[in-house]
């Protein structure tokens, strides 16, 4: 990386501006132009340094139910339970963890209802029937920037 991708990512962090032209807000910040910021940020996406380019909402307010979940998912296994939870609209989150309930994933939906019909659903798609399901009683959000300049 050199010192505009890291000026780029350090702008994106932040805040993407709410423009009809984002990436030309981005390249006016940047001294650059257009092209230059939306084929670093491609790049960026393909080498995997960037993960996810987008907006978070706060779900709570917008009337959806969330939960965290854990299955206890085979070695062997792994890989098609993924592409079942994934598949979901409202899974936000899934990763692997050293622990019997090895996948951990956050699902929302717009109602407690279909929240309850989409936790069902994956037991029986994916015959993992043993699942916590983790309705939040506080809500922590840590925002965390990585500054890159100098790096």
């Amino acid at each position: 990386m050199d010192d505009l991708d890291r000026r780029l990512l350090n702008l994106v962090q932040g805040e993407l501006p709410l423009t009809a032209e984002p990436y030309r807000a981005l390249a006016d910040a940047l001294q650059t132009d257009e092209g230059e910021v939306i084929d670093r940020l491609r790049r960026l996406v393909e080498q995997r340094v960037i993960r996810r380019l987008g907006a978070i909402f706060d779900s709570r307010r917008l009337g959806y139910q969330g939960v965290l979940c854990a299955l206890k998912v085979p070695p062997g296994r792994v890989e098609a339970t993924a592409a079942v939870v994934n598949s979901y609209p409202g899974v936000t989150h899934n990763y692997l963890r050293d622990h019997p309930y090895n996948m951990w994933f956050t699902l929302l939906a717009p109602s407690p209802v279909l929240l309850s019909a989409r936790i069902g659903e994956i037991r029986e798609r994916t015959g993992q029937h043993d699942m916590l399901v983790l309705p939040a009683k506080r809500v922590f959000k840590i925002k965390v920037n990585f500054e890159l300049d100098g790096v």
